[in-house]
């Protein structure tokens, strides 16, 4: 790896494991997260939870693990430049959606819903209790035992309450203090990714236009330069080229700023990165566009009326599920009814959670369809 930048996270100043552990051999401890990362069931399980699209609806739509995929090559690019630590930044970008619900957000909402007075649910906190709790691979602990860096970084928002229950991990939240560089960077390149692939599969699935996005600044001013360039260009490549500069646009902005705030903060180490404001950043005029971008796919993507069909049958299975297993949790797989017996609500937060889409939909079936005869 090459020399990192004083503020950098390395394995020198890394805060540890939870469970002390030998030292690994060939690589490094964040890359020894990364690995278990990827090794782990809740990863593999992301490539059949959505995006957008209910994962059968198409095969080109994005996954939860392809995004994952996306958000570690963007920010990766981003972490060398500015020369952070690159295996930190891939851990977190492949565990950050690990604890999401089958169905995208509007499973998310349908269970927090659900575990509206027993805690509630949130995705960010359900990724740092699959890594910390729910994976069960390792003889010597339960989940991964990854860095508290990686950890940290996975818990992107939290409230003052849960922050209190999770100790160190937590202790930010309450001190109004700011994770490492890395875990900054991470979570922007979550939001160049999931803009930019929705932009894709909005106009791969034919619910928006070329022409509607002729109204968004981002998007125009970048299909604009390339019909001039490529005059008569197939409208696929159209597409992608124009995306493909607009997330160059972002991370090379996303670059400058956080150059611009590193020097402005005059941060020389970690402790004074977690001190000081944000610096991971976009520039005020990107940071502008890209907000123009969300607002017009929440209003022509989000809440189109196909997406919102989707959305509402999924809120059912998922909340039909749940109250089922909370009725009679002998239902429920033979390793989560022990669970039951001293926390029923979580157990069965834990297992919809868990779920892919399609698992989803065939156990609402073997639950609730009519046998006919």
């Amino acid at each position: 790896m090459a020399e990192l930048a004083p503020y950098a996270v390395t394995e020198g100043n890394t805060r540890g494991r939870i469970e002390r552990e030998e030292a690994p051999f060939g690589r490094s401890e964040f890359q020894r997260d990364r690995d278990r990362i990827i090794h782990s069931t809740a990863f593999r399980r992301l490539e059949y939870k959505t995006q957008v699209f209910v994962n059968h609806e198409g095969d080109l739509f994005r996954t939860r693990l392809t995004h994952s995929m996306e958000v570690a090559q963007i920010a990766r690019s981003i972490a060398r430049y500015l020369k952070l630590n690159e295996d930190l930044v891939e851990a977190i970008s492949l565990a950050h959606d690990l604890g999401h619900t089958p169905f995208g957000h509007a499973g998310q909402d349908a269970l927090n819903a659900c575990m509206k007075d027993y805690g509630g649910f949130e995705h960010n906190l359900q990724s740092l209790r699959v890594v910390d709790v729910l994976e069960d691979h390792y003889a010597a602990f339960d989940g991964l035992n990854l860095c508290f860096e990686t950890r940290e970084g996975i818990l992107k928002h939290c409230s003052p309450v849960n922050a209190a229950k999770l100790g160190a991990v937590g202790e930010r939240f309450l001190k109004q203090q700011r994770p490492s560089l890395e875990a900054q960077i991470a979570n922007l390149a979550d939001e160049i990714a999931y803009n930019n692939h929705d932009v894709d599969d909005g106009l791969r699935s034919g619910l928006i236009t070329l022409e509607q996005f002729t109204s968004v600044r981002l998007f125009a001013s970048h299909l604009d330069a390339v019909r001039l360039a490529y005059p008569g260009l197939a409208e696929r490549r159209l597409i992608h080229e124009t995306i493909r500069r607009m997330i160059n646009t972002l991370a090379t902005d996303l670059i400058h700023e956080t150059e611009k705030n590193i020097q402005t903060y005059a941060v020389h180490d970690i402790a004074e990165v977690r001190a000081a404001p944000p610096l991971a950043a976009f520039s005020a005029e990107i940071y502008d566009q890209q907000r123009e971008l969300k607002a017009f796919l929440r209003t022509h993507l989000y809440r189109h009326y196909r997406v919102m069909r989707m959305s509402a049958k999924a809120r059912r299975i998922i909340s039909d599920l749940f109250q089922v297993f909370m009725e009679d949790s002998r239902l429920l797989p033979p390793q989560f009814q022990q669970q039951a017996q001293a926390d029923r609500a979580r157990t069965v937060s834990d297992y919809i959670a868990g779920m892919t889409d399609r698992y989803a939909i065939k156990e609402h079936q073997r639950l609730f369809a009519v046998e006919e005869g």
